[in-house]
């Protein structure tokens, strides 16, 4: 199938158009009608993206499917996927039409909210899948608004605070990036992203007011870049935006956020950082990896104290995403692996954490734990749900959660004991957060009035859950078929920048000793 990467990209957005234009009214026909037009396009979306899939070759490391053409402006169109991006287009597609689902209960601008999603289902595809420095740039920051707009319009009490945190942090992060990206294309003469890959940017040593910089060019760029990365991540210290964000979101909005959104920054780190400058990357790699450390502890005891159920997981969330930085920045097989690997497990896993808490706080109308209690006495379907997610949540072996969280930390004791140490405390603090949350809320005797009237999971909420639960036990039991697809790519990526590494440390003692 020719343009299969435009047309998986391009659905959501043609289902958002026919949504603007065709679709009158405000009554609850009309908005029936939004709901079942967003779920068929984003279904629709995600089996076209299973033929992309099909058509990919893991053995192959270079870019696939690739369509390229002229744009306005003269600008270049080009989309294509590799072995690290293919699997993210997978799950963005794959997290939609459940996210849709979720979202049926929603009952003001019904509409309008429906677009803002499939607009950014489109926005976040393109990132995964955009070969040109501009067309990323784009894609990148455009995300930002119609997320802006669902946490700003169908959010919390706090939601223009959390609305305009989460804009103005991810937003000044990214203009750094796009200092970068100029300097980058008056260096290359070339904004492809294929040929940035190959493109050796200079290493050498000089200095800035007195201040030697160690890696030259390539140091500059990528602080520039690791700005706007670390922040979309979030790493420690620039993640107070997103427990607000989170809090404030609705929970399709949080769903979205911690599934995808955050992938960006990993995914981002795999594109650019370590292809593109390897020797900064190598000269800035202790400091990220202590930084990934203090932010899998510091997170895991902020989370111990909270007493909101979202802000809990989205500090979790952050922990999690430590170990994903620490494992990129490991820059070896197991390593990587393990980072790509954590990226796409957590997606399914941290979704489905604020999806359960979407089901008692639909009911309920409050996310604090002390509200609740006993939970396992009128919801048992629920309650094994929730048990299911928080241990995968802690790495229990046997879930998608483990394998990442094992093969992560594997990746990052052959570089620095030390780290991997701090890091491996972390999986401690998590089963206390993960399993002090889970006692409060489901376990023990059902004595609050409010909660004895509280009903079991709907036959849609459980449709909800039923693709998540098989894809969290099968990835845990079975991780071979994402090992696979990303093993080789992955390899060409480590090889490449060790090999990078090296020659810039022999270029190095050469200048020394002459």
């Amino acid at each position: 199938m020719d343009n299969l990467l435009s047309i998986v990209t391009f659905l959501p957005a043609l289902a958002a158009v026919i949504l603007l234009v065709f679709l009158r009214g405000d009554d609850e026909a009309a908005n029936r009608n939004a709901k079942w037009l967003s779920l068929i396009a984003t279904s629709a979306t995600f089996l076209i993206s299973l033929f992309i899939l099909a058509q990919f070759d893991p053995q192959n490391t270079g870019f696939q499917m690739v369509e390229q053409g002229d744009w306005l402006l003269g600008l270049q169109y080009k989309l294509g996927v590799d072995g690290i991006s293919v699997l993210f287009v997978m799950l963005t597609t794959f997290m939609m039409p459940l996210v849709i689902a979720a979202s049926w209960d929603v009952n003001t601008r019904v509409k309008e909210y429906m677009i803002a999603f499939l607009v950014l289902e489109t926005l976040m595809l393109g990132v995964f899948m955009a070969l040109d420095l501009v067309l990323f740039y784009l894609f990148f920051e455009a995300g930002l608004i119609p997320m802006f707009l669902i946490i700003g319009i169908w959010g919390g009490k706090n939601r223009i605070y959390a609305s305009f945190k989460f804009f103005l942090y991810t937003f000044l992060g990214s203009v750094l990036m796009l200092v970068a990206m100029v300097g980058m294309f008056s260096d290359a003469g070339t904004t492809d992203i294929e040929q940035l890959l190959v493109h050796q940017f200079g290493s050498e040593t000089f200095s800035i007011l007195g201040f030697q910089i160690v890696g030259g060019l390539q140091t500059l760029m990528f602080l520039a870049f690791f700005a706007s990365f670390a922040v979309k991540m979030p790493m420690w210290p620039v993640h107070t935006w997103l427990p607000d964000a989170h809090v404030q979101a609705p929970t399709a909005g949080s769903v979205v956020l911690a599934a995808i959104l955050l992938k960006m920054g990993g995914y981002g780190f795999l594109r650019f950082s370590l292809p593109m400058f390897p020797v900064g990357a190598d000269v800035l790699t202790p400091l990220v990896l202590w930084m990934s450390a203090i932010a899998i502890v510091y997170t895991s005891l902020v989370a111990l104290v909270q007493e909101d159920m979202k802000k809990l997981i989205a500090y979790s969330s952050v922990a999690h995403m430590g170990y994903v930085t620490m494992g990129i920045f490991a820059a070896n097989q197991q390593g990587v692996d393990g980072a790509i690997f954590q990226m796409i497990s957590h997606g399914f896993i941290s979704g489905a954490l604020f999806l359960c808490v979407g089901v008692i706080y639909d009911r309920m109308h409050t996310r604090d734990i002390d509200a609740y209690g006993g939970l396992v006495n009128r919801m048992p379907a629920y309650a094994l749900i929730f048990m299911l997610f928080t241990m995968a949540n802690v790495g229990l072996p046997g879930t998608s959660g483990f394998v990442g969280e094992f093969l992560t930390l594997m990746g990052i004791f052959q570089v620095n004991t030390w780290v991997a140490a701090v890091a491996t405390s972390g999986v401690i603090l998590s089963a206390a957060y993960a399993l002090w949350l889970y006692r409060r809320v489901v376990m023990g005797d059902l004595i609050k009035e409010s909660l004895k009237t509280i009903t079991d999971m709907s036959r849609r909420e459980r449709a909800i859950f039923a693709p998540l639960v098989v894809a969290t036990i099968l990835f845990g039991v079975y991780p071979a078929p994402i090992l696979d697809t990303i093993g080789p790519s992955v390899e060409a990526l480590v090889t490449n920048y060790q090999t990078a590494v090296a020659a810039a440390d022999t270029a190095t003692q050469f200048a020394v000793n002459h």
